[in-house]
């Protein structure tokens, strides 16, 4: 309302997705910059699989061709999880059943392959966001929101940021004024130390990964 908004705004996973990636810059001329959730379907995480990149598109027809240049059978609309417009796409029984590399394209014993595809606008969004964050130019670009995640990361875990001691906002504004004068008196004591910066957290999840 002030007309403070940023060129840039770098933010975490929690809210980019694409109708924001697609909207934010026309609508408020924000460039919105963050890590796009990751395709999580097992087809984009093992090599050789028919993930949704290998299917040719055709908007206008409303028709999608697999890898093995069979087209689709139906093209329905619906809605996600988060109530948002998508486009169902089956193809026929017969193709998928024959279909001498169905082991690549789906896991089902017998249903063919199905579809979930956002509109057009999001869809090429989507792809062109993940494209640009596998370059080095992204990632030094985002690079600089370390500092405010390691920050948030002293606050919660050691200053016990995310609970206020008191009741009523002057009092829990004093708090936050405190806390701030705090973590920095700490990070001047551990700069006048000399103190080694810790290793960055490998999560017990993270760590099951093989090497």
């Amino acid at each position: 309302a002030k007309g403070l908004l940023p060129a840039e705004h770098l933010v975490d996973t929690a809210y980019v997705d694409s109708p924001l990636l697609l909207h934010s810059e026309p609508r408020y001329g924000l460039t919105l910059i963050g890590p796009m959730r990751p395709n999580v379907s097992w087809q984009a995480n093992v090599d050789g699989s028919y993930d949704l990149s290998k299917f040719r598109i055709n908007w206008k027809a409303q028709k999608v061709t697999c890898p093995q240049g069979k087209k689709s059978r139906s093209w329905s609309e619906g809605k996600d999880m988060a109530d948002r417009q998508v486009f169902h796409v089956k193809f026929a029984t017969k193709d998928c059943h024959q279909c001498a590399q169905r082991a690549l394209c789906t896991r089902c014993e017998s249903a063919p392959r199905h579809l979930m595809i956002r509109p057009q606008q999001e869809h090429k969004a989507l792809a062109a966001i993940r494209r640009q964050q596998q370059t080095k130019k992204w990632k030094k670009q985002y690079d600089k929101r370390a500092g405010i995640e390691g920050t948030l990361a002293t606050g919660i875990q050691v200053l016990g940021l995310r609970q206020t001691r008191y009741v009523g906002l002057a009092k829990t504004h004093l708090q936050h004024i405190l806390t701030a004068l705090a973590m920095n008196l700490a990070r001047i004591v551990a700069w006048l130390k000399a103190e080694p910066l810790p290793k960055l957290r490998v999560s017990r999840f993270a760590a099951l990964a093989p090497a």
